[in-house]
């Protein structure tokens, strides 16, 4: 670890990080009460501080119900918003939690009603405080999970979700670094046991990453290892782009019917792999009811088209679709030399 990991974020530096928002209307800045977030609020209140003009910004903590302390590091965060001249909103998540997969409907939760609190407030952004430490491992976790290149390229400074821009200023910047900057303001923060509950993936995967560090994995090193494939990832997305131009080309008057996607089969087999995966992985999530679709799903289905795309003469002479299949809401077909991809009919209930 540098010596520049375990500095203070200076005024500068914090000018840097914001930079590309200051032409924003307002902001929401995400705010839990550990050190990260905290950090990010401070910081922010500085930056603005500094502006004649810039966004409004207004602090939302979402308390999930989960955690008994939540509620009074919700209203820490508002006191410290408070002094720092900032707004603040505490969100409820509300409802029966489910007893599988908590922490990614507590993640979807969070994200839904923190886009809800950027549109009351006419927000263009919602600022999150995942830092290099998060991303490097969120790479771990989607390389265990067998995640394709987009998965790996794990998160983007900005992204968007529900219509709002998630952005995150500090996805290059360790966490040790803003602990340093709290404690030189004398700014306390919450510290939330379930980071280190291994019931939970997550905790546990951090618990390996020292080990991996000893190994010359540490948090920057994986961290740019995520900037490269995003980068690679980035590119690709540039080819399936064009190869969707040129399959429009092939077409010759075969345009697809309204509400449906197809290609010709033929020229559709000549493409990259990893290119026909992505424009499969398109037409099913625009038109499909039940997505997104999972890539080892698609790859699955790539490789019945193109068994079914070479057995097609024989097949052909029937006159049926030599392919038919669900897949995420979508119907993929293969008939009369084309791949149609359109929504699925509604599933049946049961009992009727």
């Amino acid at each position: 670890m540098s010596d520049d990991d375990n500095s203070p974020i200076s005024a500068r530096e914090a000018k840097r990080l914001f930079a590309g928002l200051k032409a924003a209307p307002a902001l929401v800045l995400a705010v839990s009460g550990g050190p990260d977030s905290v950090a990010l609020m401070w910081l922010a209140a500085r930056w603005r501080r500094a502006l004649a003009r810039g966004p409004e910004l207004t602090v939302v903590t979402v308390d999930h119900g989960l955690r008994p302390e939540a509620a009074r590091e919700a209203r820490e965060v508002k006191r410290l918003a408070t002094e720092l001249g900032l707004s603040h909103r505490t969100l409820r998540w509300r409802g029966a939690k489910p007893k599988t997969g908590l922490p990614a409907a507590a993640r979807e939760a969070r994200y839904r009603l923190l886009a809800e609190a950027a549109r009351a407030v006419g927000a263009s952004h919602v600022l999150t405080a995942h830092t290099r430490d998060d991303q490097a491992e969120t790479l771990v976790m989607r390389l265990l999970r067998g995640s394709g290149l987009a998965g790996l390229s794990a998160m983007a400074f900005l992204s968007e979700r529900d219509g709002i821009v998630l952005a995150r200023p500090l996805l290059d910047v360790p966490k040790t670094q803003l602990i340093s900057t709290l404690r030189r303001a004398k700014v306390r923060f919450a510290d939330d046991p379930t980071n280190r509950d291994i019931a939970y993936t997550r905790p546990r995967l951090r618990a390996l990453l020292p080990l991996l560090a000893a190994e010359g994995g540490d948090a920057r090193t994986l961290a740019r290892l995520a900037a490269r494939l995003a980068r690679a990832n980035a590119a690709v997305e540039v080819l399936a782009d064009g190869a969707e131009r040129f399959l429009r080309l092939r077409d010759r008057g075969d345009a697809p019917q309204a509400g449906e996607r197809s290609f010709e089969a033929s020229s559709f087999a000549v493409l990259p792999d990893e290119v026909r995966l992505r424009l499969l992985l398109r037409a099913i999530n625009a038109l499909g009811h039940e997505g997104p679709a999972e890539l080892g799903k698609v790859e699955t289905l790539l490789a019945a088209l193109d068994q079914a795309i070479a057995a097609r003469p024989r097949a052909a002479a029937n006159g049926r679709p030599s392919l038919r299949q669900t897949l995420a809401g979508a119907l993929i077909s293969l008939a009369g030399g084309r791949i149609h991809i359109a929504p699925a009919p509604a599933r049946r209930r049961k009992g009727r």
